[in-house]
């Protein structure tokens, strides 16, 4: 199961790449989805809201004080990423999943930390967080 988490993982960075080249091939419309800025807005809000839920499922087999912090800060996670993706242009659209990653990552550290995810798991997060935000910053630049 490790490595099937891990290649889904990377998996789940593709359809990021893709956009990423759409930018810097200057294609702003894929026939069929909608533009690229669309389409990657609303694959990084699918993604973060999964992150955030996956945090949500952890705290059910919890018996510490994260079985409390991990709902709250999932469901706050998931308004903050819900309201960014209403109300914000693109560019600052970007910067605040960049952000939310970011967080989503450090709560990831502090759950390695309290020996509540694997290593394996967290250095995955690491990595696949490491190509989620530069695809991020990319597209922002190219866009």
């Amino acid at each position: 199961m490790k490595k099937l988490s891990f290649y889904l993982s990377y998996a789940g960075a593709l359809p990021l790449i893709i956009c990423t080249a759409c930018f810097w091939l200057d294609i702003t419309v894929i026939p069929l989805l909608g533009t690229t800025e669309q389409i990657l807005s609303v694959y990084l809000l699918s993604i973060a809201t999964f992150m955030a839920g996956s945090h949500w499922g952890q705290h059910l087999h919890l018996e510490n004080h994260w079985e409390y912090y991990l709902p709250i800060l999932s469901n706050i996670i998931t308004i903050v990423l819900w309201l960014s993706f209403l109300w914000l242009p693109f560019k600052p659209l970007l910067a605040s999943f960049v952000v939310i990653f970011l967080g989503l990552l450090v709560i990831d550290q502090r759950l390695f930390q309290y020996g509540l995810i694997t290593q394996h798991y967290f250095r995955t997060r690491c990595l696949v967080t490491t190509l989620v935000i530069l695809t991020i910053i990319i597209s922002g630049i190219m866009a």
